[in-house]
């Protein structure tokens, strides 16, 4: 069932999303090559912790398999849910960062790519077209339009840079959920799906991979992977559908305070919520 926010609950979801923000900006201070993902995990629960949230992926259950961490930390051919280990950042490394917080009820849930030193200039055009692909998105979530409009935004700009999307995972609905209706796929037709309402609240995120779009899952339960071991792109940002023009409830610039982005700005530009 797809839940109608109302603006109190959506000042609520800006609440979580930006603590978020807040949370991945203190983690960008300790991103750094010979970082390990155990203590950038570390860094994220107790600043989540210490601002009153709580870690929203940390005991999260999907059968019998349960998420250990606050963080899911991606690194190169790793897609999305990777679990934070002893893993020492090296450079050249891409490390998509997926978290959450639950602050007064509502979830906040959001991701971003990190450029770790100096990347191949084929990665950063991953990196470039993953971004630019969610903003693509991000413009269709208006009144009226349908979740398939997203999606073919996403796909149509990924794949005419020679990018894959991957299709086994999607885009959700957030609110005092982490996961709601609608799932808000990567891929699809214009014109098609459900139609999108004031009030919706919806997290796009493009999972993008520069080689095949197959994906496989470590024996861990968790972690998925491009199956031919190439790098993947993961960004992701809340958004509110409203009349008119979207509202982005989530903002890169509490982490682009910190670091420079792996792409270049362009003539798309995201709303500031802070």
């Amino acid at each position: 069932m797809v839940h109608l926010k109302s603006q109190r609950e959506i000042d609520c979801l800006r609440e979580s999303a930006n603590l978020v923000g807040q949370t991945l900006a203190e983690v960008a201070r300790h991103i750094e090559v010979g970082a390990t993902l155990r203590e950038l995990d570390a860094v994220a629960e107790e600043y989540i912790r210490t601002q009153g949230g709580e870690p929203a992926f940390k005991g999260y259950q999907v059968g019998d398999n349960v998420f250990p961490n606050t963080l899911c930390t991606s690194v190169n051919d790793a897609v999305v849910h990777g679990i934070p280990d002893d893993y020492a950042l090296q450079d050249g490394d891409l490390l998509s960062i997926d978290c959450g917080a639950k602050l007064n009820g509502y979830y906040g849930d959001w991701a971003y790519t990190f450029a770790i030193g100096d990347i191949a200039e084929e990665d950063a055009a991953l990196c470039r077209a993953t971004h630019r692909a969610l903003l693509r998105g991000i413009e269709q979530a208006v009144a009226d339009q349908r979740v398939g409009d997203i999606s073919h935004a996403v796909q149509s700009h990924c794949e005419s840079q020679g990018f894959s999307v991957v299709r086994d995972l999607v885009g959700h609905g957030v609110g005092q959920d982490l996961h709601e209706d609608p799932q808000v796929p990567n891929f699809g037709d214009p014109g098609r799906g459900r139609s999108l309402k004031p009030g919706l609240s919806i997290c796009i995120e493009p999972m993008i991979n520069r080689g095949t779009a197959r994906v496989v899952t470590d024996d861990d339960g968790w972690t998925v992977r491009a199956a031919d071991g190439l790098p993947s792109a993961h960004y992701e940002h809340m958004v509110v559908v409203r009349d008119g023009e979207p509202e982005v409830l989530s903002d890169y610039g509490y982490i682009e305070d910190v670091i420079d982005p792996p792409y270049e700005a362009d003539a798309l530009t995201e709303t500031t919520t802070r």
